[in-house]
């Protein structure tokens, strides 16, 4: 029986392949499962054969993934269909793979309806029609067989030529009262066609279109096209139904809005540090502007080396940029502080002065980090237990992890280069023209004339600049006796 969200139950299984080693592979894996999904299963009848590939941590569910809710099961399944023909004749098709509705799935079943009113006339409740039933097809178990240490059960049905014959089924009886009554004069025998699950989400029945996304274009934009394609037919759909993409965009959506709340508290906790180091609120803010700025390098970045904003992995190089830009504002700041109030020069010359002397430590703190993560960003592949083991040690380059580590490792690498100039550049700049807002405001507060004084508030006054405080004049007295 499959698992993980595909079909489940006796008529479904399922067969795991593992590739080769990296190193030792000599095609492409998105090549290799392209050609699997067109070849197998083509000449299979009666059979539907999938080829996905095995889903290692998040996103979970799929790139496209659509989940039409309601409460009518045939309406619902009228609607999946006409999406899913919807999408079949659009532009976007051809990027998709395994195009299928959870409505489709129709597995044979035997229905029994019971006629209520003629099953109490003879004593017998659903109950036990279904009873007599499932222990035709099912089996009861009739007793124990022991021998040594193993016990067995018996297990009392019909013989599995007989299971598969509706002729024998309907000659079933089911005791009531002592009598044996026919299960064909209380109740009506059919064969159809059943759903394999029956999903809920919010007490609303849910039908659920799903889809990969073909080897070589990017998820995001295909889910843009399918919901571009959709979007008439949503905006038409009856009262009480709903359409929405869930899958592999929400769980995006729950990533972003966690790394994001985890990238606020982050800020908020840098701040409160600050404020208590330098006994200052706009200083901190000098600083954390530069970490909100330094994420347009980050996005620079993966635009320039053309990566996919991995959303979680990014994230964490966001987070974790933000610690390493806060340390060279912090250095810069505090030394020019330091050379104003310790060695009493003026502001332009602590500037220039702050900048030489830091030069140094934020470069080397930008360079070393960024050569760090170089091999990271690459997919450089070393291995050190084969060098002390074997002394054969396997270089390389890709892998497995490398889509998976790669944005993250570039993004910490734009982003403190990026910060690095921030740092240089715009700490002194906005460390400036604060100082100079600060200047300006006490000025005008000097400067303000008090409420009430009558020779300002009367008709005709003329309001001057107040004049520059004189020293008052030292009396001393001289007493003789």
């Amino acid at each position: 029986p499959m698992g993980d969200g595909g079909p489940s139950g006796p008529e479904a299984g399922r067969i795991t392949l593992g590739l080769a080693d990296f190193e030792d592979r000599r095609h492409d894996v998105f090549a290799t499962l392209a050609e699997m999904q067109e070849r197998i299963g083509r000449d299979l009848a009666g059979a539907e054969v999938r080829v996905d590939k095995i889903t290692e941590g998040p996103p979970s569910g799929p790139p496209v993934n659509i989940e039409i809710s309601g409460e009518d099961p045939e309406l619902l399944k009228d609607l999946a269909a006409e999406a899913v023909n919807l999408i079949e004749g659009a532009e976007v098709y051809r990027r998709l793979v395994g195009l299928e509705s959870d409505m489709e799935e129709g597995r044979p079943e035997l229905r029994v309806e019971v006629d209520r009113e003629k099953a109490s006339l003879y004593g017998l409740s659903t109950n036990e029609v279904g009873f007599a039933v499932r222990g035709a097809i099912n089996g009861i178990e009739a007793a124990k067989y022991r021998t040594g240490n193993d016990e067995f059960d018996i297990i009392v049905r019909l013989r599995e030529e007989d299971r598969g014959e509706l002729t024998s089924l309907e000659d079933l009886t089911a005791f009531a009262d002592g009598r044996q009554i026919p299960l064909l004069s209380v109740a009506d025998w059919s064969v159809g066609e059943g759903y394999s699950s029956i999903r809920r989400k919010d007490l609303d029945r849910v039908a659920t279109i799903s889809a990969e996304v073909g080897s070589g274009y990017n998820s995001n934009d295909v889910r843009n096209e399918v919901e571009a394609v959709l979007e008439d037919f949503t905006s038409a759909l009856p009262p009480g139904y709903s359409l929405v993409f869930t899958g592999e965009q929400e769980d995006q959506q729950e990533a972003m809005q966690f790394l994001g709340t985890a990238f606020m508290a982050a800020l908020m906790l840098i701040a409160l540090i600050l404020v208590s180091q330098f006994n200052s609120v706009v200083k901190p803010l000098i600083i954390l502007s530069s970490v909100i700025m330094s994420t347009i390098g980050v996005l620079i970045g993966l635009l320039v080396f053309q990566m996919p904003f991995v959303i979680i992995m990014t994230g964490v190089g966001v987070i974790s940029l933000a610690g390493i830009v806060v340390n060279n504002a912090i250095v810069l700041i505090d030394y020019i502080d330091v050379l104003r109030e310790r060695d009493g020069m003026d502001r332009r010359e602590a500037l220039v002065q702050g900048g030489k002397t830091r030069l140094r430590p934020v470069l080397l703190t930008a360079l070393t980090t960024a050569l760090g993560l170089i091999p990271l960003a690459i997919g450089l592949n070393f291995d050190f237990f084969g060098l002390f083991a074997s002394l054969a040690p396997e270089l390389f380059w890709g892998g497995e992890q490398a889509a998976w580590w790669g944005p993250m490792a570039v993004a910490v690498i734009v982003g403190i280069i990026f910060a690095t100039f921030l740092t240089l550049i715009l700490v002194p700049v906005l460390y400036s023209v604060v100082d100079d807002l600060a200047r300006l405001f006490k000025r005008r507060e000097a400067t303000v004339p008090e409420k009430g004084d009558p020779a300002l508030d009367g008709p005709g006054s003329v309001l001057m600049p107040p004049a520059l405080p004189t020293r008052e004049p030292e009396v001393a007295a001289t007493v003789r006796s």
